[in-house]
């Protein structure tokens, strides 16, 4: 059997396993067994030291401790405080306090790391806020679904984490590439928003009482344990104090902290969180495994190899590979988590993205603003869940009210590819020092 038929029947065989309902980790580790049974009479062997070689990383001690942090974080006042303390700087730009559901999600994504948790804590508490004031509502939950996606670009990110380790590049350079294109992210939505609030003055409230600086200055003091957060976080890893695992421990404890000061760290709440941590970290190791198992099946078998190999022979551009990469995963987002995606693809990929020049830690950013689109593309956008859960909307009205900002997203996808720059330059100067 040659090697294309052999990649086909894999491709298929992981379909079936997949579509049949079993465990996304158990087929990745079913299709790699039937890959590795091809090449090597004892797979066993090699299914088990994979499994331990992924699975006993100190790199990949980051990602239970970043969850973790997360996890605490959404049992917190933290939101509540983030959106007063962000709405009187607002209050006389075109779109007002829609502004600060792109501000509190892009500041508590940095915190959070998960685009759901993000999405889910700033939206219990700007909703009813909004609605209360009289805000359009199809802007208010498009913002909220799409601004919550910010949680897996701007650092750190649980998807970042498993990238890097899949990719095997620099978590710490991922963490810094994806900051500039978190803001250009951000810029946008802003931008759309005021458009918007210019072109429909009626579907906005008046702006209120006006503030002096003292006042906006004693509310926004409510910013302070956030921004010591983050900057104790990414700071650490800026500067080299501390590596991605260190930082995150230290964002445990000043998680912690937080909510201790704020009064919301109970023993329930405790156990909550660390339950709740154990068991999402638990299920992305275990697809992380499977995959590591299915890549060294891959390799052994020759099948990435040979396919970067008939790349380079179709002599396809750079952009041309890009925009069949983007196809593939678009399609893929509509029926796999972020995670899933990523390390379904990367043993794959990552071979073909090398033979074509590019940098993986830009193709790291490239496929996270993909997996941004996916959580908000249906059916099964992770953030059009969480929405439809907190406005009891339909899904197809949720996605509609995220598509002017879907295609924000589509535009700094279109920008990061045209000026590559805009991910490298950033990690360039800061590392290379």
């Amino acid at each position: 059997m040659g090697l294309l038929e052999t990649a086909l029947l894999l491709l298929v065989l992981l379909c079936l396993l997949l579509g049949s309902g079993l465990w996304i980790a158990l087929s990745l580790a079913g299709a790699g067994w039937v890959a590795m049974s091809l090449v090597h009479p004892q797979p066993g062997t090699f299914l088990a030291s994979a499994y331990w070689e992924s699975t006993g990383s100190w790199t990949l001690a980051a990602l239970p401790m970043f969850v973790w942090m997360g996890e605490i974080l959404f049992r917190t006042r933290l939101s509540e405080e983030l959106f007063n303390g962000l709405a009187p700087w607002v209050r006389r730009v075109p779109g007002r306090l829609l502004h600060v559901n792109i501000l509190a999600c892009g500041i508590f994504g940095s915190v959070s790391g998960s685009s759901a948790a993000t999405c889910a804590t700033v939206s219990k508490i700007a909703l009813p806020e909004l609605n209360r004031r009289g805000y359009d509502e199809r802007v208010a939950i498009g913002s909220l679904a799409t601004a919550g996606t910010l949680g897996i670009l701007i650092p750190p990110s649980i998807i970042m984490v498993v990238y890097a380790v899949a990719a095997e590049v620099s978590i710490v350079r991922v963490f810094i590439a994806g900051l500039i294109p978190g803001m250009i992210v951000m810029g946008l939505f802003s931008l759309y928003i005021i458009v918007w609030a210019i072109l429909n003055p009626a579907k906005q409230p008046p702006p209120g009482e006006r503030l002096t600086f003292g006042q906006k200055l004693r509310q926004s003091a409510q910013l302070i344990p956030c921004a010591l957060l983050i900057v104790g976080v990414i700071g650490t890893m800026f500067v080299g104090w501390a590596t991605a695992t260190e930082a995150a421990a230290f964002g445990v404890l000043g998680s912690l902290i937080l909510a201790a000061v704020t009064g919301s760290l109970t023993w329930r709440s405790f156990i909550e969180s660390l339950s709740g941590a154990t068991r999402l970290s638990c299920m992305i190791l275990f697809i992380l495994a499977g995959a590591a198992f299915l890549t060294k099946a891959m390799a052994l078998t020759g099948i990435p190899a040979a396919l970067a190999q008939a790349v380079a022979a179709a002599d396809l551009g750079p952009y041309a590979i890009i925009a069949i990469l983007t196809v593939v995963y678009l399609i893929l987002g509509t029926a796999l988590d972020g995670v899933s995606m990523i390390v379904l693809t990367t043993s794959v990929v990552v071979p073909m993205v090398q033979h074509a020049g590019f940098d993986l830690v830009w193709f790291g950013i490239f496929i996270i603003l993909l997996v941004e689109i996916a959580e908000i593309s249906p059916p099964l956008g992770f953030n059009l869940f969480v929405m439809q859960t907190m406005t009891g909307k339909e899904q197809t009205e949720v996605a509609m009210a995220s598509l002017p900002f879907f295609a924000m997203l589509v535009v700094t996808v279109v920008l990061i590819t045209v000026f590559p720059a805009i991910v490298t330059w950033l990690p360039d100067v800061l590392l290379n020092r």
